[in-house]
């Protein structure tokens, strides 16, 4: 009932200082289109690299990479905070590096951002921090007081109003952070290591709120990242970026299931199930010379074969005495994907290797004795 509300009451109320597009843009149009977008910094530094890719309105978009690899140039490409070498930056299918500065004004009233430090002013209230913005904008008091009560409810901050960001915590500053990004009723959203600078629960939550926020108000959200969990719990799509290049783009648990680049699989790895070391260091590259002994056997699913979920009857389908060592299945866009570790008797191989059950891949890790 309060997202309705709050929906109802920023729908329902444009003040003058508001920007307003002239006609309905296309809903199947992209929001976002980057078309062979450069950056080069003095010195010769390159820091993108012809990126070409397209955002979907209404959509949460990921784009992750290691340090240095141009997220940020990237992202702030979107309201010119950057300029690019070369290339354009569509937004609403309007070049937005050929705007002039009131035009460019009006176009970054439509875009909210945050950030990972948070950038409260330490002396004024929750309040006065989240309506700056509408005050440098001319918009009356009362029109501020109103919006910004609107907001504040909508984040969870309604009792905050009057604490100074001193008294807050991280996960409060940034729920500041995010109304005060909002207060414009931007139709885009950029999230800049949003959550990078939070612990592990309250990253969650803020990760909920701006889904929450995605789905209430329509917004297109594109956040840049270095971590795939961030990724995973959020996003509807991902563009991988390494070394100023983009190197993948697509669902999100397409580019989770079968990633193509070297970057890409090494941003999953700590996502993924790897070998547990007490058998890794008891794993032999041949069956034992006595006879007996177990293939240990990885399994892989990328959420094609089987979308919804891993039947245990089929993996006992292997081999009757298989048994499950390690890993996890997890849920992705409602695709089933990730790793398992099995371990099959030796003399069982020939009839696991023929069964009709069939993981999207795997292989013969090594052997071990039969007391693993």
């Amino acid at each position: 009932m309060l997202w309705k509300r709050a929906t109802a009451h920023m729908a329902g109320h444009v003040a003058a200082a508001d920007p307003a597009p002239t006609a309905l843009p296309d809903p199947s149009s992209p929001h976002i289109l980057f078309d062979g977008v450069r950056k080069t910094y003095p010195g010769g530094v390159e820091a993108l690299q012809a990126v070409s890719f397209a955002i979907p309105r209404g959509s949460v978009f990921g784009i992750i990479g290691r340090s240095g690899a141009g997220k940020s140039t990237l992202l702030r490409a979107i309201n010119m905070l950057e300029r690019p070498s070369g290339g354009r930056v569509l937004v609403d299918g309007i070049d937005v590096g050929g705007l002039g500065e009131e035009d460019l004004v009006r176009l970054r009233r439509r875009i909210g951002m945050i950030f990972q430090h948070f950038n409260l002013l330490s002396a004024k209230t929750v309040r006065e921090n989240v309506g700056l913005p509408l005050k440098v904008a001319g918009v009356g008091a009362a029109e501020v007081r109103r919006r910004v009560d609107e907001l504040l409810d909508l984040v969870g901050l309604a009792d905050k109003a009057d604490v100074y960001p001193s008294k807050l915590s991280g996960g409060q500053k940034q729920r500041v952070g995010i109304a005060r990004a909002l207060v414009h009723r931007p139709e885009i959203l950029l999230c800049d290591e949003a959550t990078s600078a939070l612990d592990p629960e309250t990253t969650h939550a803020i990760l909920g709120l701006l889904r929450d926020i995605n789905a209430t108000l329509g917004l297109t959200i594109v956040l840049i990242t270095h971590d795939m969990a961030v990724i995973r719990a959020i996003c509807d799509e991902v563009m991988v970026l390494d070394r100023g290049h983009r190197v993948e783009h697509g669902p999100v648990w397409l580019v989770f299931g079968t990633p193509q680049g070297d970057a890409t699989r090494a941003l999953l790895r700590p996502l993924r199930h790897g070998l547990p070391d007490d058998i890794a260091r008891r794993l032999q590259a041949d069956p034992p010379a006595q006879g007996g002994g177990q293939a240990v056997l990885s399994l892989r699913f990328t959420g094609e074969s089987h979308p919804d979920g891993i039947s245990l009857a089929s993996l006992l389908a292997l081999a009757p005495d298989a048994r499950l060592l390690h890993g996890g299945i997890d849920r992705i866009q409602g695709h089933a994907q990730g790793d398992l570790v099995i371990a099959v008797p030796v003399a069982a191989m020939r009839s696991a290797a023929g069964s009709r059950f069939s993981p999207d891949s795997w292989k013969v890790l090594g052997y071990v004795a039969d007391d693993v």
